[in-house]
């Protein structure tokens, strides 16, 4: 079944079921269905039902802490990176929510993760905040390129003020990686691992950033790819040039944005706090290729004042911490979470 025939069968399925029973407690755009069914989440046409339980395992043998990122191999494979010193910090989980095999006890801060190349010549870079090193890797852990603190940037006086979370690849195998619990200096390297420039920096200026957390390749324009880049505290991203310069500014008031995540004309993120760290009010966005917000599953439905985004409103209970969100062919979401009590990834099944 195509994805748009298997989506309109789904619709009209849900409706269909959902005419049959009294009474839905409705709030912020969920559907809680009595009697344990699953709940719905989003808004016009990124609706999705939630899998809680999608990528749960035991613990006692496949141990998460912090879970960060997640991407797709040509395989279908899905790869998770996750924190801790005791226990493997990649996950390599199938579509069903399996776990496969896992490995790499060499990034116990395990934090961003991208993918690169083709079939068997795919590639990954795992970024460590906390041994202050970015790490290119084979699908199956070896270990292919090391990087620390760049040398050439001035504004490192010591190896431990490098604290990469992200990476962006472009499709020479060049390379960007976003130091956005350190300097906040965007560094771009040669696909041999060279140092090739830098911008960026911390500041409030329209080139700096408040917490560079990611960064992702917009390929939207083929014609003129660009970079997309957050600025968390800031709530907002920042849209550059591939040779640094400034582009636009995209206020998102209430949205610590952790990476930006292109899928078809449509940008995806977690937002994983909304106002404050401690009560677990983070939530997903789906935006159009205008930057504007068309769905908030986990949280209220968009709205905007005078063309000014308004602080959406967690719906209480999706999600705690999410911290990334991958998208499949079918168009469902797959979301770990950082600081969630040691939770495993969540999947979101499209409508």
């Amino acid at each position: 079944m195509k994805p748009n025939t298997r989506r309109i069968f789904i619709k009209k399925t849900l409706a269909a079921s959902a005419a049959s029973i009294a009474l839905p407690d409705y709030s912020f755009g969920i559907i809680t269905k009595r009697g344990g069914a699953a709940k719905r989440v989003g808004h016009g046409d990124f609706q999705y039902t939630v899998d809680q339980e999608w990528g749960i395992q035991d613990p006692s043998k496949i141990p998460v802490n912090d879970c960060h990122e997640m991407v797709l191999d040509d395989q279908g494979r899905i790869l998770m990176t996750t924190t801790g010193a005791n226990n493997n910090n990649v996950l390599v989980y199938d579509k069903s929510g399996k776990v496969l095999e896992s490995w790499g006890t060499e990034f116990p801060g395990a934090h961003g993760l991208s993918i690169a190349g083709e079939g068997k010549d795919q590639f990954l870079f795992i970024t460590d905040p906390d041994s202050h090193k970015v790490s290119k890797t084979t699908l199956d852990g070896r270990i292919l390129m090391t990087l620390e603190r760049p040398k050439e940037v001035s504004g490192y006086t010591s190896d431990d003020q490098f604290k990469p979370t992200e990476t962006a690849i472009l499709p020479n195998g060049d390379f960007y990686v976003a130091d956005g619990y350190g300097k906040n200096f965007i560094i771009k390297y040669s696909a041999k691992g060279d140092y090739i420039s830098h911008f960026g920096g911390t500041g409030e200026a329209d080139d700096q950033f408040n917490c560079c957390h990611g960064i992702t390749l917009d390929t939207r324009n083929k014609e003129n790819p660009t970079l997309l880049i957050t600025s968390r505290a800031s709530q907002e991203f920042k849209r550059f040039s591939l040779d640094g310069e400034h582009l636009e500014t995209i206020s998102l008031p209430g949205c610590s944005i952790c990476r930006p995540v292109i899928h078809g004309e449509n940008l995806y993120f977690a937002v994983i706090v909304t106002k404050t760290w401690d009560t677990w009010d983070g939530m997903l966005a789906v935006l159009d290729k205008n930057n504007k917000v068309l769905s908030f599953p986990g949280g209220d439905k968009p709205r905007y004042l005078d063309g000014i985004l308004d602080t959406p409103l967690y719906d209480g209970g999706t999600f705690k911490n999410p911290h990334d969100v991958l998208v499949d062919g079918d168009g469902n979401l797959y979301v770990p979470q950082w600081a969630s009590n040691k939770s495993y990834p969540i999947k979101l099944n499209r409508i």
